[in-house]
């Protein structure tokens, strides 16, 4: 009986079979109806975004690596405008201690004219207000020793060819 029991057991029901069968065809063509379309629709929606985020990334790549370029050549560009303010500034000072240094200069130069001019007319008044004062004195000196007066003219010519004697005396 016991073995009877176990044949029973294992028969395959076959109206069971059929009705699964069934079921799952029916099952499936209704997924298929209702199920197939949405989740396909849903599937498509989700790569598109997948590929749409997929090329929004990697356009905004392109335009860091385009915003990076430019931001490059702005630097660079700024650095440049910087060198060449600071040599323009440098030039411009150089220029301007050469203008300071060149009427420093002149200035000097009309100074030491000037002083020139004016100590050579200072020598040239003190030469002739000692002409004068010799030529007085010697005036004086041979009155005393003569005792007579010499005319003044003829006096100061003796005198003036005197100094010029000494002056050519001196500068030799």
């Amino acid at each position: 009986m016991f073995s009877v029991d176990i044949l029973a057991s294992n028969q395959l029901y076959v109206g069971d079979m059929a009705f699964i069968l069934v079921s799952f065809a029916i099952l499936v063509v209704l997924v298929r109806i209702f199920a197939w379309g949405p989740v396909t629709k849903m599937m498509q929606e989700r790569a598109d975004k997948i590929a749409a985020d997929i090329d929004s990334a990697e356009d905004a790549r392109k335009e860091a690596e385009e915003l990076a370029v430019k931001r490059q050549e702005q630097l660079k560009a700024s650095r440049q405008e910087a060198t060449t303010i600071v040599s323009d500034a440098k030039n411009q000072g150089n220029e301007q201690r050469q203008a300071i240094i060149d009427k420093a200069q002149t200035d000097a130069s009309s100074l030491k004219v000037s002083a020139q001019a004016e100590i050579e007319q200072a020598r040239r008044d003190a030469l002739a207000s000692v002409q004068n004062e010799v030529a007085d004195l010697s005036v004086q000196i041979a009155t005393k020793i003569i005792q007579k007066e010499l005319k003044l003219d003829d006096q100061k010519a003796l005198i003036d060819s005197y100094i010029e004697g000494l002056g050519t005396h001196n500068e030799a």
